[in-house]
């Protein structure tokens, strides 16, 4: 075995399992980890360990100092930029918690709590019948959770387009237009759902979209590959489209919404997360993002 450490994504390929699992693993103190920076390292050592199932070739004592420093980790899945600030004031606010980042989509994050493998799931969810965001889908996925839904941010969703829209795109009716290409985000992501929605309320059909099944896995990919004269079309939120330098469309407001399970262990990180997004400072990096924080911090559900 050679020396030196991994990441979650080389840990995740040499295992053949997804991030989410390394970072459970993590979470559980079945894998000791250590950061260096933002990212979160393994030694090839403590892997070897753990594949053999627990035969480690160092003291116990030392390992059991090594989880006892690392304090709890927590595992917060989404995509937004501001997840990461969130990340750090929590982490400033009790240095206990060590964050883990977790690029799932919405749906895919509710999953993996209702598995015990996410801890702060962000969702963004359009539900057609209701014309509302979120609460539908969490308390479907989460069914014989208790729960509680904190209102983060509202933020502008719609269409991507090439600069100038050179081919005049102004509605979701547009899509479908055989001279029309989109790139898709994945399944389970909170565009690709909004598109669905749209897609079935204007009666539109999947399989004539040209492009539905081209995916990429995050906003600024559509928004590149857009850029880059790939696709003519694609959904996700106007910072991505900012920063791509392409044209914007916005189609609805959506609400950003973190969930988190209500627990013995969960006591003292949702009393954290109330204060912090209620943190003037906290709202400001938010607000400095372009987001609408009108009802940051607002207990929207709790089941």
């Amino acid at each position: 075995m050679q020396n030196g450490s991994l990441t979650t994504e080389e840990v995740a390929q040499l295992l053949k399992v997804s991030k989410l699992t390394v970072y459970d693993l993590i979470k559980k103190g079945e894998l000791p980890s250590y950061r260096v920076g933002r990212q979160i390292r393994i030694e090839r050592s403590a892997l070897e360990a753990y594949k053999n199932q627990g035969t480690v070739s160092q003291p116990e004592s030392k390992q059991t100092t090594v989880h006892h420093q690392q304090g709890r980790s927590i595992i917060i899945s989404g995509q937004d930029n501001c997840l990461d600030i969130l990340a750090k004031h929590i982490e400033a606010f009790n240095i206990e918690y060590r964050s883990l980042r977790s690029y799932s989509g919405s749906l895919d994050g509710l999953i993996a709590m209702y598995q015990g493998k996410a801890d702060i799931v962000s969702t963004h969810l359009f539900d057609g019948e209701t014309s509302t965001y979120n609460i539908p889908y969490i308390r479907k996925i989460l069914v014989s959770k208790s729960f509680i839904v904190i209102h983060l941010l509202q933020r502008n969703a719609g269409l991507f387009v090439a600069k100038n829209n050179p081919k005049e795109i102004s509605s979701w009716k547009d899509l479908d237009n055989p001279e029309i290409t989109i790139i898709n985000r994945e399944a389970g992501a909170g565009a690709r759902v909004l598109l669905d929605e749209q897609l079935r309320l204007h009666q539109i059909s999947r399989e004539k979209i040209n492009g539905y099944h081209n995916e990429v896995t995050s906003h600024i990919d559509v928004a590149s590959a857009i850029a880059n004269g790939l696709a003519d079309a694609g959904v996700g939120t106007e910072h991505a489209a900012k920063m791509a330098n392409i044209d914007f469309l916005s189609m609805i407001e959506e609400s950003y919404d973190l969930v988190i399970e209500k627990s013995k262990q969960n006591r003292e990180l949702i009393q954290i997360l109330l204060q912090i997004t209620q943190k003037e400072s906290f709202i400001d990096s938010l607000k400095s993002l372009g987001y609408n924080t009108v009802h940051t911090g607002k207990i929207l559900y709790e089941q």
